[in-house]
């Protein structure tokens, strides 16, 4: 290597060198926390490929950690040693495996299913229903409502049964992509009970006894932030206005125009369509096609996961909640409990893999396939969605990268300083928006900004003089910044395994997906904080705030929107 070459590298890592031997790693890297982040977003939209802008954001965090001094190949080594080991390590973890196993169980399932024509039964009867584009966009979007208990289970249902009806009526796969992602996360995000309230409740209780009121009711708070959900309701609103209108703007419009007026429901340009389904899936001739072969896995799917979250969060509560459990079992307070002290990822693994055996035996009884075919089916369901679970390692290894080097530490400084009482959930809104895209989690936004923004709200409402009801709803309106931001980011973000599982399920290139779907959730938001975060600071009535974002949507999308069909 020449001489200028080194002195180059040199240069180009002396910051970082210089700053390598403190403790605070927020504090010792600075600026240069976001060089993991950025690296993998930068090259995702660069190259268009998300393992290796995935590899290289793990590869680039890694590399900071580990060098010192002036030896930079021993820094590589030691690099590369330390990613496997954060591979390892997100995969060991136990949460991180049983969505693994979800996700390739509810493949083997979805394949299986495939196989006896269920999804093509429904498809066809939904088809004599769904005759325009409008339809079948509305019709996915109904169906994101009854998966209402999880995000996860949402794309990977709704994605391989509408994705037929999209395909036939010329519904770009990108906007498809768009309504499963645009449903699933802010639908889980609003239910009472879901995957998600357990986790958000516990994070709302826990920094309320940091402020001294150990005595809250978390979950009454948690009810309360419903209406300044401003995000997640004006996209499920945008989502139900574009495809009622057939309008789109953006990238989306050209997707629009191109799957319409060329029947290529994907871009032909695009080389990395996560393809879920394969010619071995399909059904054989002569099978009969009925709908049941494909609703009654789903249902058993659905309700065993539900009785699951019951049974199993039940096993985890203790003292008193348990009592008042065992004391009213089936009373909405019980199955709120049980349903946030449950531990999703393995529920629905344990559900996806009883509606695989139910959808082995429905189709050995028919005789549509022999046990040998069967199991083949389903192993290649599951291979077909390996390519998914590399991905979810990769990002949870990049977020396991950030967390060690402080990226959301430094953001969270950064941007939390002395802010005005009116701008603050505005400020926590995009801080979370910031984070998430930065980090590709939701839970993992919620779980750093809740913390610091409850004290901080309570803080800032008390010097300004709030007090009482006043300054209960000033918290509140910030924890629901907190919530929404947290998706809002996530949905811009190519890293995020939620957006990662939406283009798999739609059989759509995931960058195409980002893309298409960024512009629409950057107007979103820009709503959300216009006529929601900013006049609701200043006492504007919640009553009057949402609808008038619905309306402002609504005139967007009207005005200007675009119709892609000619008339």
């Amino acid at each position: 290597m020449s001489k200028l070459i080194k002195t180059s590298i040199l240069v180009l890592f002396l910051p970082i060198l210089l700053l390598a031997d403190a403790k605070e790693n927020s504090v010792i890297y600075g600026a240069f926390t976001l060089i993991p982040p950025l690296v993998a977003i930068v090259l995702a939209f660069i190259t268009r490929n998300v393992i290796f802008s995935l590899f290289m954001g793990i590869f680039a965090g890694t590399f900071m950690v580990n060098i010192s001094g002036a030896n930079i190949f021993n820094a590589f080594f030691s690099a590369f040693v330390d990613m496997s080991g954060k591979m390892v390590g997100s995969l060991a973890d136990s949460w991180n495996a049983g969505i693994v196993l979800q996700v390739l169980t509810i493949g083997g399932m979805i394949a299986v299913i495939t196989k006896m024509g269920g999804p093509r039964a429904i498809a066809q009867k939904l088809a004599a229903r769904a005759k325009t584009p409008a339809s079948a966009q509305l019709y996915t979007w109904i169906m994101g409502f009854f998966i209402f208990f999880d995000d996860y289970a949402n794309s990977l249902i709704i994605g391989p049964i509408m994705r037929p009806v999209t395909d036939k009526l010329k519904v770009s796969r990108e906007k498809l992509a768009f309504i499963i992602d645009s449903t699933a996360a802010p639908i889980a995000g609003l239910a009472l009970i879901s995957t998600w309230v357990g986790y958000e409740l516990s994070l709302i209780k826990d920094a309320y006894v940091a402020i001294g009121q150990p005595d809250i009711n978390a979950f009454a708070i948690f009810v309360e932030t419903l209406p300044y959900r401003f995000y997640n309701i004006l996209m499920l609103a945008f989502v139900f206005f574009s495809a009622y209108t057939l309008r789109e703007f953006g990238p989306m419009h050209k997707a629009a125009v191109r799957a319409y007026e060329t029947g290529h429901v994907s871009d032909p340009k695009s080389k990395g369509v996560m393809n879920q389904e394969n010619s071995f899936m399909l059904p054989k001739e002569g099978t009969q096609y009925s709908i049941y072969n494909a609703i009654v896995p789903i249902l058993v799917l659905i309700v065993v996961a539900i009785v699951g979250f019951y049974i199993n969060g039940k096993s985890s509560l203790e003292g008193e909640v348990l009592k008042a459990v065992e004391a009213n079992p089936y009373s909405f307070a019980s199955f709120r409990d049980c349903f946030g002290g449950a531990d999703a990822s393995i529920v629905i693994f344990e559900a996806a893999l009883l509606s695989s055996l139910v959808a082995i035996g429905m189709g050995l009884k028919q005789k549509i396939f022999d046990l040998h075919e069967a199991i083949e089916t389903w192993v290649f369901g599951v291979k077909a969605l390996v390519i998914t679970a590399v991905i979810l390692i990769l990002a949870w290894s990049l977020s396991a990268v950030m967390k060690e080097v402080g990226t959301a530490t430094y953001l969270v400084t950064l941007l939390s300083h002395s802010t005005p009482q009116y701008i603050l959930p505005s400020i926590i809104f995009i801080l979370g928006s910031i984070i998430s895209f930065a980090t590709g989690t939701s839970y993992g936004t919620m779980g750093i900004l809740m913390p610091l923004t409850i004290p901080l709200a309570s803080a800032i409402g008390i010097n300004t003089g709030l007090e009482g009801t006043d300054l209960h709803s000033y918290i509140v309106l910030n924890i629901g910044a907190v919530l929404t931001g947290a998706i809002f980011g996530d949905h811009c973000s190519p890293i995020s395994d939620t957006s990662i599982l939406s283009s798999m399920a739609s059989s759509c290139d995931h960058m195409d997906h980002i893309s298409t779907q960024l512009y629409y959730a950057l107007f979103v938001a820009v709503v959300a904080v216009v006529c929601g975060y900013l006049p609701a600071a200043f006492g504007v009535p919640v009553y009057l705030l949402l609808p008038l974002g619905l309306l402002v949507v609504f005139l967007v999308i009207r005005f200007y929107g675009k119709p892609f069909m000619k008339a």
